[in-house]
């Protein structure tokens, strides 16, 4: 007996109910199944159909066949219908409370995308700022397209000086030529006007 109170209880041995866990996944998603389904029209008519039927059946059938006696006012309908409410009351809850942790994580999920964003979007905003400071000691693309053209303008302007020297070096070599010319013919009058003179 002293060993026995010594000694501890195996827990292996002991009676246990199973454990179910009610916050599972699968009876979670049964449970947004059943809610859903209870707020469709297909769900209001399909208790309507159920409804009629049994009241139809429980008054218009023999006595023999009815099992929800009209007189007593329909109490296992009645029952039915509290039970499937009470249920029902307790799903849509449940489903509500899953679709708020859905949206609660969805929404942690977004703050942290939208910090990561900003995050990003001032790391470039920084970047693009350094390029730009950066760049204000570089030639852009304007500057060397103005450089370009002022060169441009300054070789045009030498080619057209250069042409413009052969044509006066022309007009130069014909005009002392034609002085040449007119130089001994005026020689030669000088000299016949000369030779009157002596005769």
């Amino acid at each position: 007996m002293a060993d026995r109170l010594d000694t501890p209880i195996d827990r292996s041995m002991r009676w246990r109910l199973p454990r179910v866990n009610f916050e599972s996944e699968p009876l979670g998603r049964g449970a947004e199944r059943i809610a859903r389904f209870s707020g469709t029209p297909q769900f209001l008519v399909y208790l309507t159909v159920f409804v009629v039927a049994w009241i139809l059946w429980n008054t218009l059938a023999p006595a023999r066949l009815q099992f929800d006696s009209a007189a007593l006012g329909f109490t296992a309908l009645t029952l039915m219908l509290s039970l499937q409410a009470s249920y029902s009351a307790p799903l849509i809850l449940l489903a509500q409370n899953r679709q708020d942790d859905r949206d609660r994580v969805q929404a942690e999920q977004d703050r942290q995308r939208a910090e990561r964003n900003l995050t990003d979007t001032e790391y470039l905003t920084r970047e693009i700022a350094g390029l730009r400071l950066a760049l204000q000691d570089v030639a852009t693309r304007d500057f060397v397209r103005s450089e370009l053209r002022t060169m441009l303008e300054d070789l045009r302007e030498e080619f057209e000086e250069d042409r413009r020297e052969p044509d006066n070096a022309s007009e130069d070599t014909t005009g002392e030529s034609a002085s040449i010319d007119s130089a001994p013919a005026s020689g030669s009058d000088s000299t016949s006007k000369e030779n009157g003179i002596t005769k």
